[in-house]
């Protein structure tokens, strides 16, 4: 059994990569930090872009949402004076409105999670971080910002000085993470190509989860998501730029160190490799860009033989 944690675009397509190779031998941790309430209803941004691509109907192009999307909800809502900065489609708002309405009856998240990916056809395990209510909050020099509205509302622009994770004190593993950290064929633990500080901080953040990963004896291994100075989407070296990390895989590798004992990065950023080897970690340089299903098989394969050679070195 494989342990992915993941978060965003990149930990989605990663995890798919793994799907294909694993199929219910995958179980993916991913992110709830991202997690509002709008209109009414709980969203959950990570666990969703995770589902629609397991599922095989994320929109190609943006690579989240569903696909072949319509807007009439929207367009009604705002006519009516509604919001327009978050885009529910109606696709998409139809989970919404469900698993608002089974969370009120009381249903945790995690159970929800597992009967809509049976409903999709999804083979891998998805696991929310914790049923408990986690929000990243993003520090910036004008006070703090909810996760979505420094992403979604104002779009990335505001300066990041910190970041921190309310509620996650009194969060706790879920049952099913428990199991899965208490399984025997646990082979590997993998952080996808998430953000550090916003996708993979948060499940990091449930209280002695770390601690528990790195202690269960199975090799860690880390995907970068910078590729050549630059992330592949998202905020990530935009958020190391104003943190006053210099962005590159290196500073990822730096960022997990003590706690990975695998780095992989994308073979355009191979003249790092010698740089890592004081890091006290392993390394290795691999076409880690995902354009395609076939990209995503490529890299979940590298990222398996890769934790394989660690733990046989073991």
């Amino acid at each position: 059994m494989i342990l992915a944690l993941a978060g965003g675009v990149g930990g989605a397509k990663l995890a798919d990569g793994l799907m294909q190779l694993l199929g219910d031998k995958l179980t993916v941790l991913v992110n709830t930090g991202d997690d509002f309430e709008h209109m009414g209803l709980t969203i959950c941004p990570d666990l969703d872009t995770v589902t629609y691509t397991l599922a095989g109907i994320a929109e190609a192009s943006t690579g989240w949402g569903v696909a072949g999307e319509s807007w009439a909800f929207l367009d009604q809502a705002m006519r009516l004076g509604g919001p327009s900065w978050f885009r529910l489609g109606d696709r998409d708002v139809a989970l919404h409105v469900l698993r608002t309405e089974r969370l009120r009856r009381g249903e945790r998240l995690t159970e929800i999670t597992a009967d809509v990916c049976r409903r999709l056809g999804i083979t891998a395990r998805l696991l929310p971080m914790t049923d408990a209510a986690v929000r990243t909050i993003v520090h910036t020099p004008h006070g703090p910002l909810p996760f979505q509205e420094y992403f979604v509302k104002e779009r990335c622009a505001p300066v990041v000085t910190g970041f921190a994770f309310a509620g996650s004190e009194n969060a706790a593993p879920t049952p099913e993470l428990e199991a899965a950290l208490a399984d025997r064929d646990l082979a590997a633990i993998v952080l996808c190509p998430s953000n550090p500080y916003v996708s993979i901080a948060p499940i990091l953040a449930v209280p002695a989860l770390k601690q528990r990963l790195k202690q269960r004896g199975a090799p860690i291994v880390a995907v970068s998501p910078i590729i050549g100075g630059a992330a592949v989407k998202g905020p990530a070296a935009k958020m190391m730029r104003e943190l006053g990390i210099e962005p590159s895989a290196l500073a990822v590798a730096e960022h997990y160190r003590g706690f990975v004992d695998g780095f992989l990065l994308d073979e355009a950023d191979a003249a790092l490799l010698p740089r890592l080897a004081p890091l006290g970690l392993a390394a290795r340089a691999v076409p880690s860009l995902m354009k395609t299903s076939a990209d995503r098989r490529r890299l979940a394969e590298a990222v398996l033989n890769f934790a394989a050679e660690l733990a046989a070195g073991r």
